[in-house]
């Protein structure tokens, strides 16, 4: 019974965090953090511990699955470059930086288990990147954020069960670049296969209900095996989840899709929020057991003061670079557009004479080059300045993946409540400071977004659109439905011309008309008998049409020639309205 009430008062507490932060103008992790640090030093609470692997095994994969689902695979495509150096590079290169900073700090404690030290408080987390989202940041920002936090763990996790082996002289440096390659190697390829299978079996399910639950085990189907191979149960996880964000408006229907975002929002609202209140109510016990054991808390507080700003001074060295590196990255794609669009290049002509003669094979290249010209202009026209650089570096919180991993090392390891300890100080640390300056810190430095260009691309992308649902009321063959072709096709014209004109005063062209709008449209001049409409065969009509603009907004996404934004926007009116059809149509059977 303590237990249950435990429970259902934790599940008060996110639900009231979440409602109030906003409100006081802080995140509710932040506020979780705190309420559970208060709750622990209460004299009628005991000393509170959570096996690990119900984080790491339990926790950890729906959450990044989840992430995954919802991350832009274009942007993460596009950057994929910098969130591997982020993901690996910058892992490695703090792990042994701050490993040699910690066995210099701590007497008797060695290299290997300063590493180990160092990989636990290196990876940002995805739980505290939820925070940066909030905050307005770019979206090339908060996908960077979003990759690097997903694929860092598992090399935290890898270098943390390496440095672990090598404290006890039983791995070389070979043996763990062999370990690492294939725990990743495995676990792309589980994640793959899962995500894969989860999209295909879950379209033969007609049930949103059976398909959410189906949704639920997804990330342990990816991980468990994963895990008992020796690999990644965290990037097998994360890759299920790419595949399935991918592929989902392609294979899932639009209710499908809907009731997973809603339950897993609130699985992410509970998870999260659980584990930042576990954060806070373990604490006290941490800090006892320091005291009792070693220096005294105050000595922990300035070694995790330490490894906090180095951790800090050696993200913001890497990501300087980086951002440089991007940019020279931008100018030579410009230099390559240039050859791809003007005829009179040599090299371009040179490179068009090597074209496949096939059909197939000129279509499929004159793709690529075309995703490898937004490619380009993606890079030049979200450029990361210094200021973005500012905010990659101070959004890099760690968090629940820190807390977890420090809790397993093993019980014979020298000074391992200090450790842990520092761990806990790092992530509370880094939560409270960063992610409480934070919204500061972005007021200052990025100016608010004008919203022309995001106006003027989604017109273009709505004329994507409309040219797609046009053609496919051209294609009606039967005379019935050429008759409600020509209707829509009308009321398509009249609310043209109610609103902006035809393509808009302002460029805009105007959405395709609703079944119930084309039903009501002014008749078409009777040149010849017209049939008489079928509410349904106008339900019919449209519902062919949203799924040609569909695979018209699915094939533009697939180029990149939109934002995931906008795509994400048109796609939400899309479902909606072909489930308000279908809802209607099934009110008349």
């Amino acid at each position: 019974m303590d237990l249950l009430l435990a429970g259902v008062l934790a599940l008060l507490a996110i639900a009231a965090a979440t409602a109030i932060g906003p409100r006081l103008g802080v995140a509710a992790p932040l506020l979780l953090v705190l309420v559970g640090l208060a709750v622990s030093l209460l004299p009628i609470i005991p000393p509170f511990e959570i096996d690990p692997e119900w984080i790491l095994a339990g926790v950890l994969p729906p959450l990044l699955y989840s992430a995954a689902v919802s991350m832009p695979t274009m942007e993460f495509r596009r950057d994929f470059g910098a969130i591997s150096g982020l993901s690996v590079v910058l892992v490695v290169l703090t792990s042994v930086l701050l490993g040699v900073l910690f066995a210099w700090l701590i007497p008797g404690l060695g290299l290997a288990a300063g590493i180990a030290l160092g990989a636990i408080v290196s990876p940002t987390d995805a739980v505290a990147t939820s925070i940066v989202k909030r905050f307005g940041v770019s979206p090339r920002v908060g996908a960077m954020l979003d990759g690097e936090s997903l694929l860092n763990d598992a090399t935290a996790l890898v270098l943390l069960r390496a440095a672990i082996a090598g404290a006890a002289a039983s791995v070389s440096l070979w043996g763990i670049t062999l370990t690492f390659l294939y725990s990743v190697a495995v676990a792309v390829v589980i994640g793959l296969v899962i995500g894969w299978l989860n999209l295909r079996v879950r379209a033969r399910v007609t049930s949103p209900t059976v398909n959410t639950v189906i949704s639920f085990t997804m990330p342990f189907l990816a991980s468990i095996p994963a895990e008992h191979l020796g690999a990644s149960g965290l990037v097998a996880a994360v890759v299920a989840g790419l595949v399935t964000g991918r592929g989902a408006a392609r294979y899932l229907s639009p209710q499908h899709r809907m009731s997973d975002e809603q339950n897993w929002r609130t699985v992410e609202l509970v998870l999260e929020g659980a584990v930042f209140l576990v954060m806070g109510l373990e604490l006290t016990a941490i800090v006892d057991d320091v005291e009792t054991a070693h220096a005294g808390a105050w000595h922990a507080v300035g070694l995790a003061a330490i490894a906090l700003v180095a951790a800090v001074v050696i993200r913001a060295a890497y990501v300087a670079p980086l951002l440089a590196g991007l940019a020279r990255r931008a100018q030579r794609g410009a230099s390559i557009k240039s050859v791809l669009a003007d005829p009179s290049d040599r090299r371009g002509a040179a490179l068009r004479r090597r074209l496949p003669r096939s059909a197939a094979q000129n279509e499929r290249l004159r793709t690529a080059v075309r995703r490898r010209v937004a490619d380009i202009d993606y890079s030049l026209g979200a450029p990361l300045t210094w200021r973005d650089g500012a905010i990659v570096v101070w959004a890099g919180m760690r968090g629940v993946v820190t807390l977890a991993a420090a809790q397993t090392l093993p019980a014979d390891t020298p000074s391992r409540s200090l450790l842990v300890f520092i761990a806990f100080l790092v992530a509370v640390g880094s939560l409270l400071i960063q992610g409480g300056t934070l919204p500061w810190l972005v007021r200052r430095l990025l100016p608010a977004r004008e919203p022309g260009d995001a106006s003027a691309e989604a017109r273009e992308l709505r004329g994507v659109l409309r040219a797609a649902a046009m053609a496919e009321l051209q294609a009606s063959a039967d005379p019935a439905l050429r008759s409600v072709a020509e209707r829509m096709r009308t009321a398509w014209q009249v609310s043209n011309e109610e609103g902006a004109g035809v393509d808009g005063e302002d460029g805009s062209a105007a959405d395709a008309p609703t079944a119930d709008a084309a039903a009501n449209a002014p008749a078409v001049p009777p040149a010849a008998h017209v049939p008489r409409v079928d509410p349904e065969q106008v339900r019919q009509l449209r519902l062919r049409m949203i799924r040609a603009e569909r695979d018209a907004l699915l094939d533009a996404r697939d180029e990149g020639r939109f934002s995931a934004a906008a795509l994400s926007t048109a796609l939400e009116d899309l479902d909606a309205e072909q489930i308000s059809i279908e809802l209607k149509g099934s009110e008349l059977e």
